[in-house]
């Protein structure tokens, strides 16, 4: 040990260690998401045709989507590669953290946290499926039905996008809503039976919510908000089987 060393207070040492370590663990983190971003940039182009498949079955005739910017063909599927990369290696980002965390947590903590952490990531990836296959072709039918016919409808591909990426987050977020019950039971602040007697105000404000986080039609206001009072029961089961243990 350096004389530079020995006046440093012992707390030190762990702190630079575990710099290091956070260091090592974002690198890796990111270094996953480049190196998927760089293997999806050649499929980019297919990549949004899929994504727009839901609104492009909708469109009379020979529909098709417009870039209003000039190199919006070129940047906005880009665009979509990146996000796809992050959402396809959620799972490596998170096993990251998890592993910079793990160290420092109990036993009886890794047990739970576990679990929590794997179930949030599938119901998020079920809630961004359901977005996908269940509720923009539904919402797109609807609002096409009642789109008047001297109206051309040329979506920009950048406003797609967006539109579709609020969509996706809206429901991956929503359907956290069990391990987010579990949480809260957890830390003590609520419990199962205080969440059975709160069950009217919470059907209330999840149509609250649905209304103000869907596109202004009641298809997809009711396809956020069914399946959240479902994901509520659940969260109400999940808290009760964990409250016992």
């Amino acid at each position: 040990m350096s004389s530079a060393d020995a006046h440093l207070p012992p707390e030190t040492p762990r702190l630079l260690d575990h710099l290091i370590e956070l260091r090592a663990r974002l690198l890796r983190g990111a270094m996953g998401v480049i190196v998927a971003f760089v293997a999806l940039m050649p499929i980019a182009g297919k990549l949004y045709t899929l994504l727009a498949h839901p609104l492009l079955k909708t469109l009379p005739g020979s529909g098709h989507l417009v870039a209003t910017d000039p190199a919006g063909g070129f940047f906005v599927p880009m665009k979509l590669a990146f996000m796809t990369a992050i959402f396809i290696t959620a799972p490596w980002l998170l096993y990251q953290a998890w592993a910079f965390v793990a160290p420092g947590l109990y036993k009886r903590e890794k047990r739970i946290a576990l679990p929590l952490l794997v179930s949030a990531v599938t119901l998020f990836y079920a809630g961004c499926a359901f977005a996908y296959f269940v509720v923009l072709p539904a919402a797109f039918a609807f609002l096409a039905r009642f789109t008047p016919d001297v109206v051309a409808q040329t979506p920009d591909i950048g406003k797609y996008l967006d539109f579709v990426s609020v969509i996706f987050l809206a429901f991956g977020v929503s359907f956290e809503l069990p391990v987010a019950l579990v949480i809260l039971s957890l830390l003590g602040w609520v419990t199962p039976a205080q969440l059975r007697e709160w069950r009217g105000y919470a059907v209330v404000g999840i149509f609250v919510v649905a209304a103000v986080i869907t596109p202004p039609d009641v298809v997809s206001q009711l396809m956020l908000a069914v399946p959240m009072c479902l994901l509520y029961e659940a969260g109400i089961v999940a808290s009760a089987l964990v409250a016992r243990r």
